[in-house]
């Protein structure tokens, strides 16, 4: 067993599911400090303005965390699925594992774990994360994981999401609509109201329209992930209701 990039290959330390990273922290911290501030300037504002101001900033800062918060969560599409498969390349060992997926809009992250954990003297248990965010290589990745073995499932899943594969999932659409927001936010300050609203549905428009992509690319065909007779199911994760909401 040796290192890879001063990890041991089949991780024996206790490794967390990817759903939320630091840039998920920083933002949520980002707008409770914009809240908090509005809070503070709440009682200089003056008669029926007052209530005008809050619904308006609360509804923004609202919109923009979700628009910004879903980039970083790994959350979007969930699965998993208990299987009896092959575990590596050129051979007929089988083992029984769980295997899960998280899809976000910045990569996939793929779990395998033994049932039970320590099978064919080996300890099952891997967490991997394929990125395909901006300035990351997924395909790297990808090839990175077939130098260093990782088990067939992991690859098998990781290759469903490829540029080259009709799974793959590299959406732009997210830059759009917080650009539209931003947008919104500037007219909300001056004094025609109306075209700010406008900006609100535009912004709106943009999110419909990613569900609406992502809702489409994970029902093509191609993209079934079948394990023997077995296929991993996947359903809309809190990411994907948040971002409707």
């Amino acid at each position: 067993m040796t290192f890879y990039d001063g990890v041991f290959p089949f991780y024996p330390q206790a490794r967390k599911e990817w759903a939320f990273n630091v840039n998920f922290i920083i933002v949520v911290i980002v707008f409770l400090v914009f809240a908090s501030a509005f809070i503070l300037i709440i009682p200089g504002i003056r008669g029926r303005a007052r209530i005008s101001w809050t619904f308006r900033v609360i509804i923004s800062l609202f919109i923009g965390a979700v628009t910004v918060v879903v980039n970083f969560t790994g959350d979007w599409e969930i699965g998993s699925i208990n299987a009896t498969t092959t575990y590596k390349s050129f051979s007929s060992v089988v083992v029984n594992a769980d295997i899960g997926i998280n899809v976000g809009l910045s990569g996939v992250n793929v779990t395998l774990k033994g049932n039970p954990v320590h099978q064919i003297n080996e300890t099952i248990d891997y967490n991997e994360q394929f990125l395909w965010v901006f300035g990351s290589d997924y395909d790297k990745y990808y090839y990175d994981g077939l130098e260093r073995g990782l088990p067939n499932p992991i690859l098998y899943v990781a290759e469903k999401f490829s540029k080259n594969d009709p799974c793959g999932l590299h959406n732009q659409y997210r830059v759009v609509a917080f650009c539209s927001w931003i947008i919104c936010n500037i007219l909300f300050s001056m004094p025609v109201f109306i075209y700010g609203a406008y900006m609100i549905l535009v912004t709106a428009a943009f999110m419909i329209f990613s569900l609406l992509s992502f809702s489409t690319v994970r029902n093509v065909a191609f993209c079934n992930i079948q394990f023997g007779s077995q296929s991993l199911k996947t359903y809309y994760g809190g990411s994907f209701w948040l971002t409707l909401a």
